[in-house]
C-alpha cells in the first residue's frame, strides 16, 4: 500500500458500509460524522438508492455536500433540490429490460422522482420499501417510462443469476450503459455517466478538491469504480474478496462499527497527526 494522501473529503457508500442490517445509523457513526466536521474533512454519500431514499440521513448526518443517487445518476442538494441527473438513453433502457425479464429477473425502473414496479408483492419490494420509506408505483408497463429511466434495476434471490447478468449486461450494453450490482441481489443499470467514480470527479469539482485527496468507503462490485477514482479507498470487511482487493485498506463489517472504526483509524488519525 502507498503513502496515504491527506485526506479532504471522504466519500461513503450507504448500505453495506454506512448503515448494517437494520439500516438505522449507530451512535457511533453519528458520532465520528461529528469529529470528521471538527477536523475540517467534507464528508458525503452515494448510493444506488433514490435521493429521496436518503433523506433521512441528512438531519442525523448533518449532512452539507451534495448527494450522489442511483450510482451518481442524480446529484441533490441537502434539501433534495437536483444539481444534475443523467438518463439512460430510451433504446438502452429498453434493450435492458428485455435482458432482465429473459434472463428471469424482476425488473424496477426509477426515474428522477418515481420508483416503479410490475408487482407490489414480488420479491425485495417490501424490504426497499422499508429502506427508502417511500412506496413504489405499480404500473402495468414501463413503455411509458424508459425515456426518463435514470436507474433499472434487476432483483433475485438467485445470488448466481444475478452475478452471471451483470457480466452478461456489462457485455451486452458496453459502452451504452453502466452495470454493476450494489447488492448481492441487484443488479443496477445506469447511464454510463452515471458511476461512483463519475460522483468522485463531481464532488471533486464541486468542492474544489483533487481526487487524491478524497478518501472512499464501499463494499459491493458497484463501488470498485470510485476506489478507482480516489487517492485512499477502504472495503468493509463484509466486502467479497474481489472487492477488498481492489480497495487500498479494509476494515471491519457494517455489523462491527466497521465505519467508525476505518474513519478513526484511516481519516481522523492522519488528521490529527
Amino acid at each position: 500500500m502507498s503513502e496515504q494522501p491527506d485526506i479532504r473529503l471522504l466519500l461513503a457508500d450507504v448500505d453495506g458500509t454506512l448503515v448494517p442490517k437494520d439500516k438505522v445509523l449507530t451512535e457511533a457513526t453519528k458520532q465520528v460524522v461529528r469529529e470528521l466536521r471538527r477536523a475540517g474533512v467534507f464528508f458525503a454519500i452515494t448510493s444506488g438508492r433514490p435521493p429521496r431514499g436518503m433523506s433521512m440521513l441528512i438531519e442525523p448526518l448533518a449532512l452539507q455536500c451534495a448527494i450522489a443517487g442511483f450510482d451518481g445518476g442524480v446529484f441533490v442538494n441537502p434539501d433534495l433540490s437536483v444539481i444534475e441527473s443523467h438518463t439512460l438513453d430510451a433504446a438502452t433502457a429498453k434493450q435492458t429490460v428485455k435482458l432482465m425479464l429473459d434472463q428471469g429477473l424482476d425488473v424496477w425502473v426509477y426515474t428522477e422522482d418515481e420508483w416503479l414496479i410490475r408487482n407490489r408483492d414480488a420479491p425485495y419490494v417490501a424490504r426497499e420499501t422499508n429502506t427508502v420509506k417511500f412506496d413504489a408505483k405499480v404500473v402495468a408497463s414501463f413503455t411509458d417510462y424508459l425515456a426518463h429511466a435514470v436507474k433499472i434495476t434487476g432483483i433475485s434471490s438467485n445470488l448466481d443469476l444475478v452475478a452471471a447478468c451483470e457480466k452478461l449486461a456489462q457485455s451486452n450494453l458496453g459502452d451504452n450503459a453502466s452495470a454493476a450490482r450494489s447488492q448481492p441481489y441487484y443488479l443496477d443499470v445506469t447511464s454510463p455517466k452515471a458511476t461512483k467514480g463519475t460522483v468522485v470527479a463531481t464532488l471533486s469539482k464541486l468542492l474544489n478538491i483533487p481526487p487524491a485527496q478524497i478518501a472512499t468507503m464501499g463494499d459491493m462490485p458497484n463501488d470498485v469504480s470510485m476506489f478507482r477514482k480516489s487517492g485512499f479507498s477502504i472495503a468493509m470487511g463484509n466486502a467479497s474478496d474481489e472487492v477488498k482487493a481492489q480497495a487500498s485498506a479494509v476494515t471491519d463489517s457494517n455489523e462491527n462499527e466497521g465505519f467508525a472504526r476505518a474513519v478513526r483509524k484511516f481519516v481522523l488519525r492522519q488528521v490529527n497527526s
